[in-house]
C-alpha cells in the first residue's frame, strides 16, 4: 500500500507491505527514492513487513526550506511509525539513509529493535567532502543536476557491474529528477552538517549489521575495514562484487543476510 502522511508539516510518501511478524524499515540514499528498494523488498516480504519512505527532499515527499537534518529525518520516520502503529522496528539505511537511521537510533531508542548500516558509516564529512557538497549545491542552483546524476549514479556501481546495471542507473536518475531541487540542496546541507556518530555507536547496545562493498567508490575498503575493527560486536557482510549498491548488485546475498539479521 502507498499513501501520504503529513509528518513535521511536510507530506511524506510511504510504501507499506502491511503484513509480517517483523518490521523492517528501508531508508534510501542521496538522489534515490523508495522505489530503489522495490525489487529488493520483494526478496524479504515473507514474514517481514517492509516500510519504505521517500526521505524529506526526495521523491514525492516534501522538504524543509533550508536544511533536512538527519535528526529531522529521524523525527519524520518516528511519526510514520506511530501512524502505522509500529512500536519497534529494524531500520536499515543506505548511505544517507544510514545517517538518518543513526539519528533515529539515538533519538528514538525505544522504537529501534536492530540497526543496519548499508554502505554507510558513523563518520562525519571530512573538509574535502564538505567542499564537494558545496560544489554540488552550486551546480544544482545553476540547474545542472543532470551533470551530477551522470557522475554520481554510475559511480554507485562497481565498474564491471555498470553495463548490467544500466536499467537501474536510468531508473535512479529519472526518479531523482522528480525531487524538488531545493529539497536536494537541503539534504546536502543536512549531510554536510551531520555530527560524528562514532561515540554513539561505540556505546550502542542493540544488534548492529554493517554491510560494505569491496569495490565501493564512496567508502574505500580500508575505511570499511577500520569500522569493522572499531565495532567488533557488529555482524558484518563484505560483498565481494559490489560497489555502493549491494542490494542491487548482489541482491540475493544481501537479502539473505538481512533476513537472517531481522528474524534471528
Amino acid at each position: 500500500m502507498e499513501y501520504f502522511k503529513t509528518c513535521r508539516n511536510i507530506p511524506v510518501y510511504v510504501s507499506d507491505s502491511l503484513n509480517g511478524a517483523h518490521t523492517l524499515v528501508l531508508l534510501h540514499g542521496y538522489l534515490e527514492t523508495n522505489e530503489v528498494w522495490a525489487d529488493f523488498a520483494s526478496l524479504l516480504t515473507n514474514g517481514i513487513r517492509i516500510i519504505a519512505i521517500d526521505l524529506p527532499g526526495h521523491g514525492l515527499s516534501g522538504t524543509n526550506s533550508n536544511e533536512n537534518s538527519m535528526e529531522f529525518m529521524a523525527d519524520v520516520l518516528a511519526e510514520v511509525l506511530h501512524h502505522a502503529k509500529i512500536e519497534k522496528a529494524t531500520v536499515a539505511g543506505h548511505s544517507m539513509g544510514g545517517y538518518a537511521a543513526l539519528a533515529f537510533a539515538e533519538k528514538y531508542p525505544e522504537m529501534l529493535e536492530k540497526l543496519c548500516l548499508f554502505h554507510s558509516t558513523p563518520n562525519p564529512d571530512t573538509d574535502e567532502k564538505k567542499q564537494n557538497r558545496d560544489r554540488e549545491i552550486a551546480l544544482i542552483r545553476e540547474n545542472r543536476l543532470a551533470s551530477i546524476l551522470n557522475i554520481n549514479i554510475p559511480n554507485m556501481f562497481a565498474t564491471e557491474n555498470r553495463k548490467r546495471m544500466d536499467d537501474c542507473i536510468v531508473m535512479i536518475s529519472e526518479n531523482a529528477t522528480v525531487s524538488d531541487t531545493q529539497g536536494i540542496i537541503a539534504c546536502l546541507e543536512g549531510m554536510k552538517n551531520r555530527k560524528d556518530m562514532n561515540a554513539f555507536l561505540a556505546g550502542f547496545d542493540k544488534p548492529l549489521l554493517l554491510i560494505f562493498g569491496k569495490k565501493d567508490k564512496y567508502i574505500a575498503e580500508n575505511v570499511a575495514k577500520e569500522l569493522v575493527e572499531k565495532f567488533p560486536e557488529a555482524d558484518v557482510l563484505m560483498l565481494e562484487n559490489s560497489g555502493h549498491a549491494g542490494f542491487l548488485e548482489e541482491p540475493e546475498t544481501s537479502a539473505n543476510k538481512i533476513r537472517e539479521f531481522v528474524t534471528g
